[in-house]
């Protein structure tokens, strides 16, 4: 089990705003840089802190391990939101931060939604891009008023529409304020997703 800042990552501190942290999630075989210019796009001047998945799949880092394409390793997933949830709470101290809003994309948005479920006083929210229902048995979770953003790809092969509808019922039954928005793109991020972040992610930026 690794310390909680064994992580590899990247740390940006905010610059002149009093934004809220986000905390970036990358997709498969991506990294710690890949998500940085979303970040800076959606939330100019936030503080970003983005870790590097620790599963390897064919030498691509992801956030967890699956079985095949679309099946995951439950047990996996749990153990690993554990751990990433444990890296956030030592990067705020050591950051000196607050709770940040998740910003994942497909696989990083997978881990997000697990850490939303089974660390619920971890994340002050998410952004969710092409993500699918990460857990097998959720756990009774209380997320009320927590805003959730998911957005998903009408043209989207890889994210079964059933899987993400089932993931926003279920945060909304947990009590998030969940906005799921479709897109007619495929599984890749568009102009679209990262305009629909920004204008939503607006009103909750500003940390109380």
């Amino acid at each position: 089990m690794p310390t909680p800042l064994q992580f590899v990552h990247h740390f940006e501190p905010a610059r002149g705003t009093q934004a809220r942290p986000l905390l970036l999630l990358h997709g498969t075989g991506g990294n710690e840089d890949d998500l940085l210019s979303i970040g800076q796009m959606i939330s100019p001047g936030a503080a970003l802190l983005s870790p590097r998945g620790q599963v390897l799949e064919n030498g691509m880092p992801r956030f967890f391990r699956r079985l095949a394409e679309g099946v995951f390793d439950y047990d996996d997933v749990r153990q690993r939101a554990g751990d990433l949830a444990d890296f956030v709470l030592a990067a705020k101290d050591k950051y000196q931060m607050a709770a940040p809003i998740a910003v994942g994309y497909s696989n990083g948005a997978n881990i997000a939604a697990a850490v939303l479920l089974l660390r619920p006083d971890i994340l002050a929210g998410a952004i969710l891009f092409r993500a699918m229902l990460p857990l097998d048995h959720a756990p009774h979770t209380d997320l009320t008023d927590r805003p959730v953003l998911i957005t998903s790809g009408l043209r989207d092969l890889a994210i079964p529409a059933e899987s993400a509808n089932k993931l926003a019922a279920l945060l909304s039954a947990a009590g998030a304020q969940v906005e799921h928005k479709t897109f007619p793109v495929g599984h890749e991020l568009s102009q679209l997703d990262i305009t629909a972040a920004k204008h939503w992610l607006a009103p909750f930026a500003d940390i109380p």
